[in-house]
């Protein structure tokens, strides 16, 4: 490869790992948030619901703007106004000023999502060769990082704004200087499963095609917002932890999605897309079962490591897998596909949060374990085709999970 592509791949990845570490530092100190605000256990579903619903306007509006600007451009610009809300969120003193960092940090993250995957996609496809895994992988590295900072701010009892200031002061600068690297592929080059004049339609074809991935991206959400929204929270108010251990599930999660998606990719490559998922599923599933019937806190964090070994090859397969069928508009499918994504985020964390007022937080984790079981019937969506990604030099048995592995 290039030395260009070498350079857009390694500034790709360090921005995946900035976004995980941002949203790290945000989730892991949720409960410190409530306190510093004064947001109530009623109040704070309504926050966490925001933010997703916000993401989603953020995609949409993304699918728009690359049309006229380069998605290159848009994630430079992004991921700035993320930091910079996330500096927001942990030095105002008001619960107003927490909505609107928050509704920035939201929109934000949209547009940061969506383009981060379109220009992964792109690379995927000019590489010739799979390398999508290896830029999750990279945002699961950021998530331990964020999540490790983030325990380090609980265990000296940290202020937010000082947990998140110097963070931001090392991340932004360097995520600038890294976007001057980031190369934009060719979206509308290539064959696919799809045709091109259909893809660009968007009509019910597409859609009815999209549909398996937009299904299993929720359900892989869902799953995943209730470990990062409610992991401290549950460890803190169900199984008796302390607010420094409370913060340690979200790590111990990241830790397992970084390791599953480097070994998912030999899996991917030996047994097929569609068994890896099956088998994440599976997993993901048994983990959920564990965290709800924990009688401790050593326990609970065990079934968020399953968790997180489960549901880390979901997520980057699911956008491989659209990039696959219609590499004529990948832009538009990752970005319709996205939304799905804070779909599950609005789901989840509401739906978790309600049941366990109502009814008991350890119950409301049977509904993520039910939602990830139903990925298996989806599983076929990701049956390896015959791909033409760089040209057509990429085998027809080539697994769409790059090299390096990704992570997300």
């Amino acid at each position: 490869m290039t030395e260009v592509l070498r350079r857009g791949r390694a500034s790709l990845a360090f921005s995946f790992f900035a976004q995980g570490a941002a949203f790290a530092l945000l989730v892991t100190r949720i409960p410190a948030i409530q306190d510093r605000y004064g947001v109530s256990d009623a109040q704070l579903p309504i926050f966490l619901a925001a933010v997703p619903v916000l993401a989603g306007v953020g995609s949409v509006t993304t699918e728009q703007l690359v049309k006229r600007i380069p998605a290159s451009r848009l994630l430079r610009w992004s991921q700035p106004v993320v930091l910079l809300a996330l500096v927001g969120v942990g030095s105002g003193d008001a619960m107003a000023a927490l909505a609107l960092s928050l509704a920035v940090f939201g929109l934000a993250v949209g547009a940061l999502d969506a383009s981060m995957n379109m220009l992964g996609v792109s690379l995927q496809r000019t590489y010739g060769r799979s390398i999508m895994l290896s830029f999750h992988a990279a945002y699961s590295l950021g998530g331990i990082v964020g999540a490790s900072l983030a325990w380090a701010g609980a265990h000296w009892h940290l202020a937010l704004w000082l947990s998140y200031l110097p963070v931001v002061a090392v991340l932004l600068p360097a995520a600038l200087v890294a976007s001057r690297w980031y190369v934009d592929g060719d979206a509308g080059s290539g064959a696919g499963v799809v045709e091109d004049e259909k893809a660009r339609d968007g009509g019910g074809v597409v859609f009815k095609l999209l549909l398996p991935l937009c299904l299993v991206m929720s359900f892989a959400y869902i799953g995943d917002s209730t470990v990062s929204n409610w992991s401290a929270k549950y460890l803190q108010d169900v199984l008796g932890s302390s607010e420094q251990l409370a913060t340690v599930p979200y790590n111990v999660y990241m830790v397992t999605t970084l390791v599953g998606r480097a070994l998912g990719d030999f899996g991917v490559r030996r047994f097929g897309a569609a068994a890896v998922v099956r088998l994440g599923a599976l997993v993901a599933a048994a983990g959920f079962a564990v965290v709800a019937v924990a009688p401790g806190a050593w326990v609970g964090m065990g079934g968020f490591t399953l968790v997180g070994l489960g549901l880390c090859v979901l997520v980057p397969q699911t956008f491989a897998a659209a990039g696959r069928l219609f590499p004529g508009a990948s832009d538009a499918a990752i970005a319709r596909l996205n939304v799905f994504n804070y779909v599950g985020f609005l789901v989840g964390s509401p739906l978790v949060g309600a049941l366990g007022d109502a009814w008991s937080y350890r119950g409301a984790m049977v509904v993520p374990m039910v939602l990830v079981l139903v990925t298996l019937v989806y599983a076929r969506s990701f049956v390896a085709q015959p791909d033409r990604y760089g040209g057509g030099h990429e085998r027809p048995r080539t697994a769409d999970v790059g090299r390096g592995s990704n992570g997300l």
